[in-house]
Formats: C-alpha cells, sequence, structure tokens
C-alpha cells in the first residue's frame, strides 16, 4: 500500500464537497492495513490528517495497546496501535509506518497502522452487518463491504474507545414527570452506543424501543405508522422523539432522516441525530435533512439535557 502523507488540510480539503454526500447514502472511507492479510476503512470525517510515524514518548500506567503519547501542534495525544488493541496476532510486531489522527467523540487520537492506501466513495446499502466474518479483529468491526473484489472491514472506533480507556459514566440525570406518556425510538449499529442511550432514556424514565441500521429503523417505523393509520390512531400518541445514527449499514442516518421528514404519518415528531461526528461540517448535513437537534457521542447529560425540552413539547402538543 501507498502512504498518504497528506497534513490536516489537505487530507479534508475537500470537506464542503463531501457535505453534500448528505442523504445520498454515500460515504468516503479511508481504506489502510494493519500488516495482515485484511483490508480495514474508517469514515474520512474521522480522520484529521495522516502521517508518517512520529517520535512516541512511552508514558507509564498506559492502558494495553497505548503505545504512548505526542504532541501534536500544541496538544498532547494518546496513540493506539490497531493491531495490539484488536488483537491481531498475525500482525507483524513492529510499529506500523503511518498514523491516523481520529477525531470522534470530542476526542482525538493516533491510530499506527501498517499503510494507508486511498479514499473510496460507497454506498450503505452495500455495507452489511458484520455477522457472518469471523476474524480476531471481529469485536471491533461495525460493518465490511467489498471494494473491487476484496472485502474491506469497516473499524468500529466507538468501542476502540471504550474498550481502550473504558466506557463513560451515564451519571446522575434528572428524570421527565408524566414520563410514562413518552416513547423513544432509536437507531444506532454500535453495541456500546446502544447500551449507554437506553441507560440515558430509563434514567429519564421514557419507554424506548430500537433498531440497530438504518433500513431496520425505517422498515419498523414505516409499519408502525401503516398499523396506526389502519386503526384510526394517531402514531403521535405512540412515538414521542425519534433518535438516529449518523453512519449506520445499509441505510445511513440522512436518508432515514429524509424518509422520515417527508412522510406526512410522522409530521411533528422531532428527530434528533446522536453522532461521534460531531464537526460543524456534520451539524450541517444533519441540518440540510432536516434534523431537529444534533448531538455528539457520548456526553450523557448533554443527550440528556437535548431531548428533555423535545419531549416535554411533545407532552404539551
Amino acid at each position: 500500500m501507498s502512504l498518504i502523507a497528506h497534513n490536516g488540510n489537505s487530507l479534508m480539503d475537500s470537506v464542503d464537497g463531501r457535505t453534500k454526500l448528505a442523504g445520498s447514502n454515500r460515504m468516503e472511507i479511508l481504506l489502510f492495513e494493519l500488516g495482515t492479510h485484511e483490508t480495514f476503512g474508517i469514515n474520512v470525517f474521522k480522520v484529521r490528517e495522516v502521517s508518517k510515524t512520529p517520535a512516541i514518548t512511552k508514558a507509564p500506567n498506559m492502558p494495553s495497546g497505548v503505545e504512548g503519547l505526542i504532541s501534536l501542534r500544541g496538544n498532547v495525544i494518546p496513540v493506539l496501535s490497531l493491531a495490539k488493541v484488536m488483537g491481531l496476532t498475525d500482525a507483524p510486531p513492529e510499529r506500523g509506518g503511518s498514523m491516523m489522527v481520529t477525531e470522534y467523540s470530542k476526542r482525538t487520537l493516533g491510530f499506527l497502522v501498517h499503510g494507508v492506501d486511498r479514499i473510496i466513495r460507497v454506498d450503505w446499502d452495500k455495507v452489511r452487518a458484520p455477522e457472518s466474518i469471523t476474524s480476531g479483529a471481529h469485536d471491533y468491526i461495525t460493518a465490511i463491504t467489498e471494494v473491487q473484489g476484496r472485502l474491506v472491514s469497516i473499524v468500529d472506533v466507538e468501542q476502540i474507545m471504550a474498550n481502550t480507556f473504558g466506557e463513560s459514566v451515564v451519571g446522575q440525570i434528572e428524570p421527565l414527570h408524566e414520563a410514562d406518556d413518552l416513547n423513544v425510538f432509536f437507531v444506532d449499529d454500535s453495541a456500546v452506543a446502544r447500551k449507554k442511550i437506553a441507560e440515558v432514556l430509563e434514567k429519564l424514565c421514557v419507554r424506548h424501543k430500537h433498531a440497530q441500521n438504518g433500513l431496520e429503523a425505517w422498515t419498523r417505523l414505516s409499519s408502525m405508522a401503516g398499523a396506526a393509520q389502519q386503526s384510526g390512531r394517531n402514531i403521535r400518541d405512540e412515538l414521542s422523539l425519534i433518535l438516529v445514527d449518523a453512519e449506520m449499514p445499509e441505510m445511513d442516518g440522512y436518508v432515514l432522516t429524509k424518509n422520515i421528514k417527508s412522510d406526512a404519518r410522522f409530521e411533528g415528531i422531532p428527530v434528533v441525530m446522536h453522532s461521534s461526528l460531531s464537526s460543524e461540517a456534520n451539524r450541517a448535513m444533519g441540518k440540510s435533512v432536516g434534523v431537529d437537534a444534533y448531538v455528539a457521542k457520548f456526553d450523557a447529560e448533554a443527550l440528556a439535557e437535548t431531548l428533555r425540552p423535545l419531549l416535554l413539547k411533545s407532552l404539551r402538543d
């Protein structure tokens, strides 16, 4: 694989163009290798820059897989060996030759990789959940797709962060009064995120249902709306708010939101986008498809306070 030696600006120089992908059910992924026979990918929006592996300072008491720290334009960030974190025993023991600087869930991390290839554009409906894939890295793969005859495993960076640094703790959240009348439907392909969202909703005392990808969510929501319509009920009596992830196999959150917002049956039901992609560009993408609010993962208090006024409004309407 050839090394992409970019600075942060040049890697993301077409970010404005990429915002036009919102609602197209497409995304761009950066392909990389970890010294095995597999090809991996990461959403370009999570990558700030790519460089050769810099000098890394060892530090005491680092979690397993964390090689040390680097100073990057005045900020000290941890650097992880992806192969070690993912338990790839067949990967070469030496440090990778490239480093991806990632930014997601309000945190910046360096990922050491064997080599970086190129950016490709893929259709989300060609991306599948990884149930049938067996590899040592399976727990860290959120989806798979095929590029020019080879499988590409898309890395679950949220799972990597949670397993390396520990899951965030959901603290005290004031419950909503009259929450018995509230129902939230949420969708996220990350098991870590689903667990945390459910904890927040339970602390708010709000009933909830969930799906694991956008297509499943749209199928279930359409079925719920159809059943309500046939029986003369108002779907708003059964559905107070919809919470969507941005990146999901088969149908992403942008297309899902467009579907919901263009369907009169869901009129008046707010849609909140909850994503580890927290840049202004991604917020703009959410706004372009009609989300009522956008909240970055994973801040339990921020999520609760984003949902609270929208849920209270649904009680008054």
